[in-house]
């Protein structure tokens, strides 16, 4: 049985990418950034362990709810995560988009993120924070539009346009997510 170690989902979201999407922090990074958005995510400790057909059955439910237009990957580090690749194609055949977080350069892992729509890819460098961008935490980190899916979607990313932006979710906890302000 394929399975993924899960930190949270957020079934909806307008702050992990353009239009609503479901976004999975996975648990696990072994990139260990200076001054980590997720901390709590970095350790490689089993947080909730999901099958593939459980998360995919969370994305329909999410469609069916919510109208979502894709999924965001981030975490933790989804290039950890064995198996990407199949949870990828298997959101594919929903017709929906994917964008991953990466804190690796995209060459790196490109197998792992192979069917992705967008990733967004680079370690974080805290002496080098965004301003520019949104959702993005340094300069150094890129945007990759591998299909065209997104591609009339890359101003989303600009924070004169958009500005920076938190969203809060209210359910058997509070949840915070989107740009650092």
């Amino acid at each position: 049985m394929i399975k993924f170690n899960v930190a949270s989902i957020n079934r909806c979201t307008e702050t992990e990418g353009p239009h609503k999407r479901l976004c999975i922090w996975f648990q696990g990074c072994d990139i260990h950034c200076n001054e980590c958005c997720n901390p709590d995510y970095q350790p490689f400790v089993i947080r909730h362990i999901m099958s593939l057909d459980e998360i995919i059955s969370v994305i329909k439910k999410s469609i069916d709810d919510f109208g979502i237009e894709g999924v965001t990957y981030t975490g933790g580090e989804p290039s950890c995560q064995q198996n990407l690749t199949i949870l990828t194609n298997e959101i594919k055949k929903l017709g929906i988009g994917v964008i991953s977080f990466t804190g690796r350069k995209y060459e790196e892992v490109s197998d792992v993120l192979a069917g992705v729509d967008l990733v967004i890819d680079g370690k974080y460098n805290a002496k080098r924070k965004e301003t520019k961008r949104r959702l993005l935490g340094s300069e150094n980190q890129r945007i990759l539009c591998l299909t065209d899916r997104y591609k009339n979607d890359i101003s989303w990313f600009d924070t004169d346009k958009n500005g920076k932006s938190v969203e809060v979710n209210f359910s058997d906890k509070i949840v915070f997510n989107g740009d650092k302000i």
